[in-house]
């Protein structure tokens, strides 16, 4: 891992605007499921050549041309209203919450359809074709049981194994949905910022990343690891408790090579001294094919090392979980 960079002083954001003629940068971009998932899937073919994670990287890549195949027939959603949205907004809610109410029966039919898919593309002794077989053979309750807990971060009673796969369903559901609510209200939808968590569905980042061209200029932006919107946020700033000091930047180093790196890496742990928490931040200037979850599963080993030295992670990838499945104990008698 590089040694820690300290950012310089910037100025506030307000001078950025004034000074570069930004007023017209969205604060909240809506995902596009018809590309979402096509890109994600290239991303991790890409990294996953020569990398120690290759053969789940490209599990992870087959599944998401699934998605991107599901995504090209988006269905008919039953969406908030304008008063709903802003309803949620005056509470201080999402107006999408992926954690709360119930979901609608056609998340599962698009999950079991595009396992299949899964199915008829993985070679008959792939071992991961048991848990693809799982998913599609449990009953409806087992699969909402499972995304209650996924969504709700509970591990107790979370089958790890087969949580990807749920997980991939819920985020083509989630994106969507939240790509068809932006549509029928983009005023609402525009409006909408946040910091920790998703403005949309109220969701958790996966990482974030810094866009570039189409009218970008490096503008920071966070990835809800759910829906896949993207809300806009300063730079040099805790995405966990809003600290703008004590913010420091953590890179892998290719072996060999030591000394400050000749660039800087398209993918940092950006680590913060008040809270001790982190998120990765993935820099379209310094490539232009970086993806937020597919490099994120790409640089494990980073997560690991910032992990050790201390950092906490602020936000997760549904792709790949850590820890084991803690079954239901019963109660006492």
């Amino acid at each position: 891992m590089t040694n820690p960079i300290t950012p310089p002083e910037l100025p506030s954001p307000e001078q950025i605007v004034l000074r570069a003629g930004l007023a017209d940068i969205p604060s909240f971009i809506a995902p596009q499921p018809a590309t979402l998932f096509a890109e994600r899937a290239l991303r991790l073919r890409q990294q996953a050549a020569g990398h120690a994670l290759r053969e789940y990287l490209l599990l992870m890549a087959v599944l998401c041309e699934a998605l991107h195949e599901r995504a090209q027939t988006p269905p008919a959603f039953d969406l908030p209203s304008a008063d709903d949205i802003a309803a949620a907004l005056q509470r201080g809610e999402p107006p999408l919450p992926s954690r709360h109410g119930p979901r609608p029966a056609l998340w599962r039919a698009e999950l079991r359809a595009a396992l299949q898919q899964v199915l008829a593309r993985l070679a008959p002794d792939n071992p991961a074709r048991s848990a693809v077989q799982t998913v599609i053979a449990w009953p409806d309750d087992t699969l909402e049981q499972q995304a209650d807990r996924l969504l709700a971060g509970i591990t107790l009673g979370l089958n790890m194994a087969t949580a990807p796969l749920l997980a991939a369903g819920l985020q083509l559901h989630w994106a969507q949905r939240a790509a068809a609510a932006a549509a029928a209200h983009p005023e609402a939808f525009a409006a909408l910022s946040g910091r920790a968590h998703c403005p949309c569905c109220g969701s958790l980042p996966t990482a974030s990343n810094t866009r570039s061209g189409q009218g970008f200029r490096g503008q920071r932006y966070l990835h809800c690891s759910v829906c896949g919107s993207q809300w806009r946020m300063e730079m040099v700033h805790c995405s966990h408790c809003g600290a703008h000091e004590g913010i420091q930047y953590q890179a892998l180093q290719p072996a060999g090579e030591t000394g400050a790196p000749a660039t800087r890496a398209a993918v940092e742990a950006e680590t913060c001294e008040a809270c001790h928490h982190y998120l990765k931040i993935v820099h379209q200037e310094r490539d232009a094919h970086v993806e937020p979850v597919a490099d994120d599963l790409a640089t494990l080993t980073l997560d690991l090392l910032v992990s050790e030295a201390g950092y906490q992670r602020h936000g997760t990838n549904l792709l790949l979980l850590f820890g084991d499945s803690e079954s239901v104990q019963p109660e006492p008698a």
